[in-house]
């Protein structure tokens, strides 16, 4: 059993842009050919085949690279922060509801995590909950920072006290802010690395991991060189080699203001990591310093081509099988708090009904009506704040 807990999915159409919404800066899908469409959003002109939006062509591909399942997020530029705040919540639910509605098409074989308006802390709590409650997604995907906030602000406190509260998972996505530090090409490479270790790293020393210990995060790419660094932390923390007992007197002045009384190594633990780090060496290394009880399998699929098939690196490892199980799919359930599926085929028991996203459209054109009612109620109590 394998299920792949970092891939991508983008709707097969949008609504028009909803009023205060620049329409340049609101996405939208138009026909290429029978096998492509084009998402245009802002200055991205991004080619999306149809393995991005159609549901039978997504699981075909998925059963041939050998994934019994897939965990689908919104593609990263979805997540679109830049949005009034209302838009952003228009544009949350439309692809919420879209993700929710491949996972009652293919049971078993797509679980989902929709996303969130968090450059408004208390809407995007609030369609956490709806996302959740109503529409039974496992939890969201949110970019490792908001408009270059760091997610260890204290205006996101209230949100991830609600995902504590909810059993929320929560899936950290590197999304690089604009610098002229590293050359454009390098930012899908070295810049996705270190802002997946800067998100890590904020979790850690502003407080979240020690104030919400019952919060499920996960990290894409392995929170990039973050777990290569925690042992430095570890030392200012603790004044030891090795995670030996830390020595008498506290933290060193280097971690005083953020040092908890846990160890950053320790809290670091209690997170999941996804093993995309492309090299047996690395994996070795995050199974050491983190531990095989936290890493999951993670392809970036379609935006990247899996291994084929996948999961075969970890595979070749010699790995015990209780250890490579956990990798491959117990832990994936514990990160979404999941009950484990009984007695079930490769795919389940039951092949699934299968739609293309333009008959989901159709499906779910009553429950979205309700909802938008609901954004137009919720966005107007906004404006009233």
């Amino acid at each position: 059993m394998l299920i792949d807990a970092h891939a991508h999915v983008i709707p097969g159409s949008f609504p028009a842009a909803p009023a205060g919404c620049d329409p340049a800066s609101w996405p939208s899908m138009s026909v290429l050919d029978n096998e492509a469409r084009v998402l245009l959003s802002g200055p991205m002109r991004f080619t999306a085949r149809s393995v991005w939006f159609d549901a039978e062509r997504r699981l075909a591909a998925s059963a041939a690279s050998g994934a019994d399942a897939e965990v689908v997020s919104p593609f990263p530029p979805l997540l679109n922060y830049r949005l009034p705040a209302a838009c952003g919540l228009d544009l949350a639910r439309w692809v919420n509801e879209y993700i929710a509605s491949l996972c009652r098409a293919a049971p078993g074989r797509i679980y989902g995590l929709g996303t969130v308006p968090l450059q408004d802390p208390d809407l995007a709590a609030g369609e956490l909950a709806s996302a959740v409650g109503e529409l039974g997604l496992a939890g969201v995907e949110i970019a490792s920072n908001v408009g270059g906030l760091s997610l260890a602000d204290e205006r996101f406190l209230g949100f991830f006290a609600e995902a504590e509260r909810l059993g929320a998972a929560i899936f950290v996505h590197a999304m690089p802010v604009p610098s002229d530090r590293l050359p454009g090409p390098a930012t899908a490479t070295f810049g996705v690395g270190i802002e997946g270790s800067l998100a890590a790293a904020a979790i850690i020393t502003g407080g979240i991991a020690e104030k919400y210990p019952r919060l499920r995060l996960a990290f894409s790419h392995a929170a990039g060189g973050f777990p290569l660094m925690l042992t430095r932390a570890q030392w200012f923390w603790g004044r030891t080699w090795n995670e030996e007992p830390p020595r008498p007197g506290g933290p060193g002045p280097e971690a005083a203001p953020w040092a908890a009384a846990t160890g950053p190594a320790e809290l670091a633990r209690r997170f999941y990591y996804d093993s995309l780090v492309f090299d047996h060496r690395a994996i070795r290394y995050l199974l050491d310093m983190i531990g095989p009880d936290r890493l999951l399998v993670g392809s970036d699929f379609p935006a990247m081509p899996r291994e084929e098939p996948a999961g075969r690196t970890l595979r070749s490892m010699g790995l015990a099988d209780e250890v490579l199980d956990d990798i491959t799919w117990h832990n994936c359930f514990r990160f979404l708090g999941r009950s484990e599926p009984e007695g079930r085929g490769k795919h389940g028991s039951d092949a699934p009904t299968l739609f293309s996203s333009d008959a989901q459209l159709g499906v779910r054109a009553v429950d979205v009506a309700r909802r938008h009612r609901a954004a137009a109620a919720a966005a107007a109590a906004h404006a009233a704040r």
